[in-house]
């Protein structure tokens, strides 16, 4: 299958160029820019991108191109700062702009272009270089007010380079810029769900063999997808593992024992470890602590059910499969992303224990949350399913911030229920709202209620758009729909006498508080 390697030199919009080439069927991945050559050419890549970030390439200890990627003689396309670098490694002359070029610009392609449009178009400028001499063999392909040189390609060795950003929305005709570059590079749109679905489960088969594996399933899709791929892979060889730990959604320890049996057919193994998890929890407040609790908690019930599943030890299941998808690893600043800055440990990525008694197996690792319901559709899954909202791995252990109390748990159930429950009331919970909850908070606030004064905790509500959940916005929900989620949780859950919504994107915030 074709692939591309994208070469990540710190630009906040790194991301967006992966999704916007799986979008065109094309399997990419995200490599820091001084990965070892041996690692990204191990995935022989057809092509490469080099992606912008916030360096001149002429600061001191700025990234390099690798000379790898001139050397392969494969197409390369440049964006922003890879342009700049792909100039300068070739003989070409960067200097510093007149003015900084920052927001939408117009483009003016000249009659040359070979995967630029031919008529103007607004186009997304962020940078404070410029090309200011090409390297031989290169034209410009393009103009703007503030840059003679927009865009350039050698087309003979197939290289491009564009000054903006074709991956983000605001850039008219971005995504068939970057369509009519795989085209020029060659390269095949294979990468559909089903190929996804063939080769992770040739994967899982090669490298788990005869060995018994163990699923930790929460009932989110992540988990549930992840445990379908390896159950295609290996059938009767996997015993899926439910842990109640107590911060689970109301009713969902039930719901998830009944769907997943009708769903999989896979055995499966519930255990109430309520009390253990609280007892673990107990006075901690810091959020990446909580994190750290719960994953190696979760570790540890996994290796004693194992145990206890095997009969003796040395039998036990050497394979734990988690549902780790794209987004945790950069999130967590997982290995693969090593210059990027941590956000938070997902319990799944950053907060295992250093004396993991399992190998991992995590099928869904470099897919972004759509492309997880796509496989999970193409696995057969129910649509209700495929689409339930996701929920975090540590549960509601990070919506009630502060300390967690079985009572502050039982209050936030019934506020994050009510809101649910009139979201689903008005066919909200899918297209319009990608994730949707409460988050109970260590604020108490004055109130009155009948004749009385209360002094009770706060509650606010979170819901957001998303594609990819690597960006979000807040979702514009009804005023009259927000005012009877108030009402009937001041009215109806005992403790919180305040409710308040969440009107923050992604960035800066984060979907969860914390």
């Amino acid at each position: 299958m074709d692939s591309i390697a994208i070469l990540d030199f710190g630009s906040q919009y790194s991301q967006l160029i992966a999704r916007r080439v799986r979008e065109a069927q094309v399997y990419c991945e995200l490599f820091p820019f001084d990965a070892p050559e041996e690692k990204v050419l191990a995935m022989h890549p057809k092509a490469f991108i080099l992606s912008g970030g916030p360096n001149s390439v002429y600061d001191p200890g700025a990234p390099d191109l690798p000379e790898y990627v001139v050397r392969s003689g494969k197409p390369v396309l440049g964006i922003c700062y890879g342009m700049h670098l792909l100039a300068r490694s070739l003989g070409g002359h960067v200097t510093a702009s007149r003015q900084r070029e920052y927001g939408r610009a117009e483009v003016r392609p000249n009659s040359t272009p070979s995967i630029l449009p031919r008529a103007a178009f607004q186009a997304w400028m962020s940078h404070g270089d410029t090309v200011e001499s090409m390297p031989a063999g290169f034209h410009a392909t393009a103009t703007s007010d503030n840059c003679t040189v927009a865009a350039m390609e050698d087309p003979a060795r197939k290289l491009f380079a564009l000054q903006f950003h074709p991956e983000v929305k605001h850039t008219e005709h971005g995504i068939e810029i970057l369509a009519a570059f795989l085209r020029a590079a060659e390269i095949k749109p294979e990468w559909t769900p089903g190929s996804v679905v063939e080769e992770s489960v040739a994967e899982i088969r090669r490298r788990v063999g005869t060995a018994p594996v163990v699923a930790g399933v929460s009932g989110g899709v992540d988990s549930t997808v992840a445990a379908a791929l390896v159950h295609r892979a290996v059938g009767s060889q996997l015993t899926c593992i439910f842990v109640d730990n107590g911060l689970l959604r109301a009713g969902e320890p039930d719901i998830v024992v009944e769907t997943f049996g009708k769903t999989l057919g896979a055995k499966l193994i519930a255990v109430n470890a309520a009390e253990e998890f609280l007892e673990a929890l107990a006075g901690v407040a810091e959020p990446e602590k909580k994190r750290k609790i719960i994953g190696e908690k979760f570790i540890r019930i996994f290796e004693r059910e194992a145990l206890r599943i095997a009969g003796k030890p040395g039998d036990q299941a050497r394979f734990l499969v988690q549902g780790t998808i794209y987004p945790d690893v950069v999130e967590s600043r997982g290995p693969e992303r090593k210059t990027a800055d941590k956000i938070k440990t997902h319990h799944n990525v950053g907060g295992l224990p250093e004396d993991l008694g399992f190998e991992l197996v995590e099928p869904l690792r470099f897919l972004f949350k759509d492309e997880v319901r796509k496989v999970g559709l193409e696995l057969g899954l129910p649509e209700a399913l495929v689409w339930r909202q996701p929920f975090p791995g540590p549960g509601l252990a990070v919506r009630c911030l502060g300390e967690i109390t079985w009572d502050r748990l039982e209050i936030l159930r019934g506020a994050d229920k009510i809101l649910t429950d009139e979201l689903g009331n008005a066919g909200m919970l899918r297209g319009d709202t990608a994730q949707a909850f409460a988050v109970l908070l260590p604020v108490r606030s004055v109130g009155v209620m009948g004749d009385g004064r209360t002094y009770q905790e706060v509650c606010a509500l979170r819901a957001v758009t998303t594609e990819d959940f690597m960006t979000a916005d807040w979702a514009r929900l009804p005023h009259e729909l927000l005012a009877r989620v108030s009402s009937r949780i001041v009215n109806e859950v005992k403790g919180i006498n305040r409710v308040v919504y969440d009107i923050t994107s992604k960035p800066p915030a984060t979907i969860e508080w914390e």
